[in-house]
């Protein structure tokens, strides 16, 4: 009978750990995606997507590089 018991021990045991670790993958799984959403904006001279972290701003529109900055200020 006590060997019953502590076989019933070692599976339930073994049942919390698997459970545990299950939880923390699933909750690092959901802070990678969290952190790794970004807003995405538009060039405002070739209409290109890029994340906002990348873009450069002037004058209240977005860039995708220096150049389209300055083509973007020589045509206006």
């Amino acid at each position: 009978m006590s060997r019953l018991f502590f076989l019933l021990a070692i599976v339930v045991a073994i049942y919390l750990l698997v459970r545990s670790y299950g939880k923390k993958a699933s909750e690092q799984d959901k802070s990678v995606t969290k952190d790794a959403a970004e807003d995405m904006v538009r060039c405002t001279h070739c209409g290109v997507h890029l994340p906002k972290g990348e873009s450069i701003l002037a004058d209240g529109h977005f860039f995708c590089s220096a150049a389209h900055r300055d083509a973007f200020a020589k045509r206006r």
